[in-house]
Parts: C-alpha cells; structure tokens; sequence
C-alpha cells in the first residue's frame, strides 16, 4: 500500500558545513510543514518562498549556542535547509550538487576513440553562473598532456573540445543557444566529423527532449580547414565534475548519458533512470563499468518541494520545561537579497572596479568634495585645486553626477607602481564639452607623466584640432601630431582613449574619442623609436577656455581593456535575461535563467539602486517572472515571452474529484486596469484607455468605470510607452473569470503528484469539466504561486491562478491564433437553442472569409461557444454553419447579439 495509507516520506535536511545533513522524521513531523513559493493576493511581484516548521528540541540538538549539542557551530543565520517529498513515480536519476561530483569509468581501448565521435547527454541543469563555462562529459586530463575531448557549456551554448596530441585543442561553438525548457531538461548531442569529405573537419550540435530523440539541429555545422584526429589519452570517462579540468562544475542532474564511436557503435551508454537509489558501481549495457565520486548520488525518488535558509532558531518550553522546540520560518534567497538598501555603485563604476585597473578616479563624490576617491587598493586619491566643483551635474547615463572643471582647475595624483607593461598602456576618461575653446587656443585637458621615452603627454582640444604632445626628458618634442575633432568632441557625453603601444623598439599611439552611444569616432595617432614605459602620475591644469569642462571615471589600465563599452551608457538596451544574468553574476548570486533574447523588451540604463531592485525592474519591464528555484538557493528568471501560449502542463478533471473543495471563480474588479499611462523613465508617456465594452471606462451598464494604472518604466525608446501601454490594457481587461485557488488534497488523488510536483511558477493548468452554472466547462489559467501542507498522512496543494487567455497571442499560419477577429459582427436574427444555421450581420471592417479552407472556426455568440463549418454569402448579412454548444451552453440567441472569435489573434508584446 502507498500514501496515504502509508505516512508520506518526507526528507528534510539541514546544510552543516559543507555537507546537506539528514534530519529525522521524528525530529520535524511534530507538526505539518507549510511551504510558499511565488505570488500572492495578486502581488505585482512574486514574494520570497516561505517554509515554516517545528524541530523537537527537548535534547539541546538545535540550539545554535548549545555548546554541548552535536550542531554546534554549524547552526546560525541563514542556515540552508531543503525540503523533499519520495515519489516513487519520480524516475531516478545522477544527482550532481557540485564540485568533486561526478561519475567515471576506466580508460579502456574501446574508449580511445580517435575519429568520428557522437556524444549524448540528457540533463538538467540547476543554478548556474552566467558567463561559467560548465563541464558536462569529457576524457580529458590537463595532467600530462592526456587531453581527447570535452563537452562543456557556456550560457546555454555548447562547445566541443579536442585535441589531435594532447596538449593543443580546437574548440567549436554552437552557433545558436539551446532551447533549454523552464525546467532545465534537455538532451545536447555533439557530434565531430574528422573528415568531412570537403578536406576539412564539421562539428554539429543537436537537442532532443530525451535520448531518444527525435533530434532537432541547433544552429549551423561548424567546419575547419584541414582532416582532423581525436588523440587516445588515457584519461578516464567522466560525466560531471571532471577532476582533470579546471572549469565550473555542473550543478544539476544527469538522467543519461551515451558515447559512439562514429554515428553507430555504442562504446558507453548509461541510463541513470534505470538505477535503483543508492547505486554506487555498476556497469553498463556496452560493459563499461561506472562509479560515483564525491557527493554524487543515485538519491531517492524524491521531489523537491524548496530550498530556503533559516534566518533564526528561537527557543520554546512549555510551562513545565519538560518539552522544548525550534519553530521557525526559512525564507528563499529574495528575503536575503531584499534586506539591504545601499544602492549598488553606478554601471561605469562597477565595471572599471572589475577590470583590475592599474589607477581608476570615479569622480562620483558629494558636492563640496576636494578629492575624487579611489576605489583601487593602495591608490592615492585625485587631488582637485582651483574649484573644482563636484556633483555638478548628471553624468553619462552609466554613472552618478560628476565634477566641473573650469579654467585653471588642477587634478593630480600619483598612479602606483606596477609590474612592467611590455605591450604598453592606456588612460581613459568620459568628459562633457558642450562648446569647443577657439581655434589656434589648445587649452591642456589631460596631462600624464610616464617613464620610457615619453616622460610627460598632454592632450588639448580646440575647435580646430585635438592635439598629442609628448616630451621627453629634455623638454624636447617626441611627438607633436593632432586631428581635427569632428563632430564627435562636443555636443554630449563622450569618452576620450589614449593608447600607447610598444613593439620592437617603437612606439606607437593612438588617441580616440566619441559621443558615447555613437559608433562613429575621430581619432588622432603617431609613432616614434623608444619605449612606452608606464604612467606615474596625473598632473593636469585645465586651460583657459574650457570653463564648462565635467570629466570623470578616469582611469590607467593595462592595453586593450575594455571595460568603458556599455557601462558607460548603463547598458541601454539590455534585454531582461541579459541584466539579471549579469547582475547575479557580478555579485555571485547563482541563477536559473533559460531565454532567447531577441524575445525580451530592451530595457532602459542601469541606475544605481539595490540589487533586488535592479532586477525586478527588468523583470516589470518585460512582464517576467523573477522568482526562486526549488531545489537550490538560488533565483529562478522566466521571461514573459515564455508565458505565451503555453500547452498545459497538468489537467485537473473536476468530475474525476481532481479538485478539491472549495473551487470558487472570482468575477470581481480586482484585477481590471481599463486606463493605462506608461511613462519612460526620463521620457515620454502613453496612456490608452479602453472606451467600449463590459470592462470599458464607461460607467455602468455600459462599462465599468474608470480603474487607472500608471506605471513608470525603464524604458529603452519613448515608442515603447504605447506598446506597453496596450499589453497593459489587454492584461487589465480580460473578461474572465478568476480562479483564486485551486485546491488539490494529493492524499485523495496520489495520481496527480508527479504532475502537481513538476509544476512551475508561469506554468499552465487546465481545469475541464467544470460545472456550467460557474461559466466555461474548462479554462486555462496560470500558475502564479502555491502554498503548501505537508503532514504524516495529508498532502495538499492551493495554487494561486490568473487567466491564461491573455497570454495565447498571435502565432503565424496557426489555424486558431493566426486569425485576425472581426471589427464589429451582430446577429441579424435570433436563434433557438438547436438552430445550425445562423445569420450574421458585419457592422464595422470587412466581411468574414467564405474560403473553405479558413473553416472550421470557433465563434463566441452571448456567452456560447459556436464551431462554423461554413460561411456564405458576399453581402452582409451572411450565412454561417454552426455547430452548437461547443462549451456546453444549451441557449437562445438573440438578434443583435455579438458575435466574435473565441480566441483572436493578439499581437505579443
């Protein structure tokens, strides 16, 4: 027998030190669990997930300051804990926590493959690193030069490595990411064809949702010049974590694993699916003999149910102190996230920090400042004299307000000394000059010492030319050489570049500047016999002209860094995948985000605020979903497009008992927003209102009166406003009913818990066989959160729901949501409740298609549900075949009643 005649298997456990600790039922089943994810009482933002529980504490053993207690010293603040429920329909799988963990099996001949190779990995990937490359398979050892191949990812995409000797490699890339699903599960197949026919080599890359296919190509071959080999070392087969390469380990689960010499003979082939738990050694169908290294598992059949840390352990007794217990409440990573205020620094900032900088000024202190900060460890401040004026104004969009310089305004600083530059160096700055000084002035902007044969450079700028002098320890001209400045010195915020470069005994230099946001830039350039040296200081007085010179974010870097390209304009146009994941991986918060770019709202530029702030701004932009994974501490990002037109992901049958009591559909107001204005931060606004119909402006009974929403939004274009403004209206007046709450009790219906685990927040459900006096007998609706009772012998599940309808948008040459509704359609006359044929009228736009080929469709008329096989007549009114009762409504209709497609097509956003 199984739940729930048997009490549920449960398994919570405590991360101590760096080990995840069993703790046992006895301890924590005192009481239920209560478990949270997602949003609730229709939040605008998904709230951190909440895990409440009781531990009995009658022996000491959860007392943090329990000296004498077997957890001392690994109790405390934010103490990870995760929560599993066993399911024995859960296949098995290879579980892979981290670093040291993976699987392998022994070098044998059969394994030396060094031709054609096809490798097969079906996994799934948990929190990751952006920009971390993650090692998925490989027989490869940088130990003695025993390099084969290497499978790895990157950002979603793959790369196939090998060597011809063991100690070079080739690399090819897929050209294109792969489609990872929500919930991370693909199969990536990598294949290396030696000898191409074409006297070169090709790489191709597949995906599948299974080993078993069927296998889509995932962007373009990749091809070589010249035949190619795969070298035979003799380093072991891995699948995970390999021990011989230093790269991020992959943090997930492997269901299978398959390795061909060529496209047919099967060398290595594991099925983890089809290992009991607790599997440590076993060998394969091809004979290969595996085992499990580290913290790698075979783990139960379990799901998981959350992950969260315990911010306190509070002690309870009662009266008589005979019985003690901990109950406390574990939040997700957001509650951690959210507790700080400090803005993080501005985009430039952060940047130029990370790029190890040999000197770097921000320039962003407080107004009444005398020195600009040096964020670099052992740099001296840049000393102002001569009132300078800082948080003068704003700065680039990438930055906080900066300094104005006028006439005769000293900077000077000594930069550190550095290890030798052989290539040479560069310094670099953002400056504002909305007027050039006259012709024939050159007043100084910039001017640096340096060791090598230059020992001082200095900059100046006029209406006719943008100069570089250098001089050397005589005083004498090594270089006198100067450009026109075009129109890309003045006229906004640019960027200024001083590059020096030595080579062979010569030097040679190159100076750039550009309006930042602008490809185009003017440079001036030049070289001499010598040695670049490196900067020693910055000693610099402006000259007479240059009276409202702003500069900041100054910098001395080694050559050919690029840290100003993006950050200087607060990376406009971000996508918002691409901000959060560069966010989380600039502070080292891990992340499950699977999206296609070009599919997201570009974004608006990065201001300094919170980090938590940041990133929910990108996901209210794009209407994502920013949430938290289960199964790690980690943030989970769903963009928006990736709630369009969903196939559900569990049918509930409220006939079968599949929902339990009560299911109570909400018509209310709650959710209505029938006047939108969308401004762009720093920009224009839309507003657009809807002005017709039963959730319309009008007041009743013709609409429902005015509900205004007006949101500011980190735009990337003012043009964005409108479009906003429209989904936003499309969202704010879909006539629906609510489903608050859809109760399932898993104690009642165990069928359903792989179903109802696997569920994600953005996922799709379909309720079917509703009864009728509620409204449509199904409705699709999605998933918004969840709360969750686990106990003994009861196991329910309440999810919190928003229509899904909204959310099927248009699609091209679909039969349903490719078709265009009508602008205005009545009935010309009324029909009885088993009339199949009706009479349609067009009031407004062009008549409805006769093409047979655009039939059957789906019409909405009074609230029912009509399929028309046919249409005719080529003047209004027209005819139409009908199937009726669709939805199951038996009514009359009446004359003049609207007629419209049930589903229209709906332009995404």
């Amino acid at each position: 027998m199984g739940f729930p005649d048997t009490p549920l298997d449960v398994t919570v456990q405590l991360r101590l030190g760096d080990t995840w600790t069993d703790v046992t039922a006895d301890t924590y089943l005192r009481d239920p669990i209560t478990i949270e994810r997602g949003r609730h009482d229709e939040g605008s933002r998904i709230d951190p997930g909440k895990v409440a529980l009781t531990f009995d504490n009658r022996s000491g053993t959860y007392s943090p300051r329990n000296a004498s207690g077997p957890h001392y010293g690994l109790l405390g603040r934010n103490t990870p804990v995760r929560i599993a429920v066993a399911d024995p329909s859960i296949p098995t799988y290879l579980d892979l926590p981290g670093a040291g963990s993976y699987a392998t099996t022994p070098d044998t001949a059969a394994l030396d493959i060094t031709g054609d190779l096809d490798v097969r990995v079906d996994l799934t990937q948990a929190a990751a690193q952006p920009g971390a490359v993650v090692e998925v398979a490989a027989k490869y050892e940088l130990t003695g030069n025993q390099r084969s191949w290497q499978l790895t990812l990157f950002n979603g995409n793959a790369t196939l490595r090998w060597s011809t000797n063991g100690t070079t490699v080739i690399d090819a890339f897929s050209t294109d990411p792969f489609p990872f699903p929500v919930s991370g599960r693909i199969a990536v197949r990598a294949a290396l064809d030696v000898d191409n026919g074409a006297g070169g080599w090709t790489v191709r890359f597949w995906s599948a949702p299974t080993l078993a296919g069927p296998w889509t190509p995932v962007g373009q071959p990749i091809t070589g010049a010249g035949t190619t080999s795969v070298y035979a070392s003799t380093a072991p087969l891995t699948v995970g974590d390999n021990p011989g390469q230093i790269v991020t380990p992959l943090t997930g689960r492997i269901h299978a694993f398959e390795l061909r010499n060529g496209a047919g003979t099967v060398v290595a082939a594991t099925d983890f699916t089809a290992l009991a738990p607790g599997t440590t050694t076993w060998t394969d169908p091809a004979g290969r003999t595996w085992t499990l290294h580290g913290d790698a598992t075979i783990p139960e059949r379990i799901s998981g149910r959350i992950t969260a840390e315990i911010s306190s352990w509070p002690p309870r007794r009662d009266v008589s102190g005979t019985d003690a217990w901990v109950q406390v409440e574990a939040a997700g990573i957001k509650r951690r996230l959210g507790q700080g205020t400090d803005p993080l620094a501005s985009s430039l900032r952060r940047s130029l920090t990370a790029a190890a900088p040999i000197a770097y000024w921000p320039c962003e202190d407080a107004r009444g400042s005398t020195q600009a900060y040096s964020p670099v460890p052992g740099a001296p401040p840049l000393r102002t004299g001569g009132g300078a004026e800082f948080a003068y104004g704003d700065g680039p969009t990438g930055s906080l307000p900066l300094p104005r310089l006028g006439e005769g305004v000293t900077l000077a600083a000594a930069v550190p000394a550095t290890p030798d530059l052989p290539d040479g160096w560069q310094v670099e700055m953002v400056y504002r000059l909305d007027e050039l000084p006259p012709a024939g002035s050159y007043p100084q902007l910039l001017q640096i010492a340096s060791t090598g044969t230059v020992v001082l450079w200095t900059i100046s700028i006029a209406a006719d030319v943008v100069a570089v002098r250098g001089y050397d320890v005589n005083g004498t001209f090594v270089t006198n050489t100067g450009s026109p400045p075009g129109t890309t010195a003045t006229g906004g915020w640019a960027r200024l570049r001083l590059q020096v470069r030595e080579s062979a005994g010569t030097v040679s230099w190159d100076l750039r500047w550009f309006l930042i946001g602008q490809p185009d830039f003017e440079h001036t350039f030049n070289f001499h016999t010598g040695s670049a040296g490196r900067p020693t200081a910055i000693d610099t007085r402006i000259g007479a002209g240059l009276t409202d010179l702003q500069i900041g974010h100054l910098s001395v870097m080694p050559l050919d860094t690029d840290a100003y390209a993006h950050a200087d304009n607060g990376h406009e146009g971000d996508r918002g995948s691409q901000r959060v994941e560069r966010l989380c991986a600039e502070e080292g918060v891990p992340l499950v985000s699977r999206a296609d770019v070009e599919s997201q709202v570009a974004l608006g530029p990065q201001q300094a605020a919170p980090l938590l702030d940041l990133l929910e701004e990108a996901a209210e932009v794009d209407g994502a979903l920013l949430g938290e994974d289960r199964t790690s501490l980690a943030l989970r990002y769903r963009p928006g497009y990736q709630l369009y037109g969903q196939a559900p992901a569990l049918v509930l049958d409220y006939a079968a008992g599949d929902i339990a009591p009560p299911l109570e559909p909400a018509d209310d107001d709650q959710t209505v927003r029938n006047d939108i204005e969308v401004t762009r931060r720093g920009g224009s606004s839309a507003r657009i209102t809807l002005d017709s119909g039963p959730l319309s402006v009008q007041p009743p009974p013709n609409g429902i009166g005015r509900y205004p929403d007006s949101p500011e939004l980190n735009l990337y274009r003012d043009d964005q406003a409108a479009q906003l403004a429209s989904w936003r209206l499309h969202l704010g007046t879909w006539d629906a009913a609510r489903y608050p709450r859809v109760c399932i009790d898993l104690a009642a219906a165990p069928h359903l818990i792989a179903a109802v685990t696997a569920l994600e927040i953005g996922d799709t459900i379909r309720l079917v066989n509703l009864p009728l006096g509620d409204g449509p007998s199904s409705v699709d609706l999605i998933v918004q959160g969840y709360s969750e009772t686990v106990g003994s012998y009861d196991w329910t599940i309440e999810l919190n729901t928003t229509p899904a309808g909204p959310w099927q948008v248009a699609a091209v040459e679909d039969q349903v949501l490719g078709r265009a509704d009508t602008d205005g359609s009545t009935l010309a006359t009324g029909a009885t409740s088993t009339a199949t044929t009706l009479s349609i009228s067009t009031t407004t736009g062009p008549l409805w298609t006769t093409d047979p080929a655009e039939y059957p469709l789906d019409l909405a008329v009074a609230g029912e549900r009509v399929t028309v096989t046919a249409m005719s007549g080529t003047t209004s009114p027209q005819t139409a075949t009908a199937v009726r009762s669709v939805n199951g409504f038996i009514k009359t209709l009446p004359a003049g009643a609207d007629v419209r497609l049930w589903q229209p097509a709906v332009l995404a956003l």
